[in-house]
């Protein structure tokens, strides 16, 4: 893996650009997700979170219902993690663990699931599709009954988001959101789990990145 991911997020420092507006989009789906909660408590999943703001700035904004929820950072790059750290503290957010840790192995995951809510945002864009496709079939293990789960993917060449959409359907859940702007390549899913969830396994591994 060669990707300097700390560059990588440098066009979120321009609200226009297509990574700000997608990150606005999933921040959105998270507020929507806060309000039919009510304050009730639960956990929330982030894999491969990032600097975390997809998720930290909405819960910065809504302090009582953050004060609700165990929320666990996973992400590897430890520059990222130490910013999500930051970000956390000075929001006051108490119960965000940040875990620098290889969001691709359900062991990162142990302690922190059953989730509530799971967030796979910049995750299959950057794996192939058979891990894409093992992920999704592995997220039951990961969700609570009736978990939400909310992706990102790139639309550029051959569009492979019928195919995800489709997987999703497969393994037990049921397209609740489907945002694709028709002037931008971003698309961002959200699917709630209708299925049973599935015992978790720790030491399976779900992806790995490619680039």
């Amino acid at each position: 893996m060669t990707t300097d991911w700390v560059r990588w997020h440098g066009p979120y420092a321009d609200p226009t650009s297509s990574l700000s507006r997608r990150r606005a989009v999933v921040q959105g789906v998270v507020g929507g997700w806060l309000d039919g909660r009510r304050g009730r408590p639960g956990r929330v999943l982030s894999l491969c979170a990032g600097d975390g703001r997809d998720l930290l700035e909405v819960l910065a904004a809504r302090p009582d219902e953050a004060g609700t929820l165990d929320v666990a950072l996973v992400e590897l790059d430890a520059r990222l993690a130490a910013e999500a750290d930051r970000l956390a503290a000075s929001a006051g957010l108490g119960r965000v663990e940040v875990r620098v840790a290889d969001a691709g192995t359900t062991t990162s995951c142990a302690g922190a699931v059953p989730a509530d809510l799971v967030l796979a945002c910049g995750v299959f864009g950057n794996v192939s599709d058979d891990d894409v496709h093992r992920t999704v079939a592995a997220l039951p293990a990961l969700c609570a009954p009736d978990a939400v789960v909310v992706w990102t993917r790139g639309r550029r060449d051959d569009d492979p988001t019928p195919q995800v959409r489709r997987w999703f359907a497969e393994h037990g859940f049921a397209e609740q959101e489907w945002h694709a702007p028709h002037d931008a390549v971003f698309s961002v899913g959200v699917h709630r789990l209708v299925g049973p969830p599935a015992p978790f396994v720790p030491g399976e591994r779900l992806f790995t990145f490619v680039r």
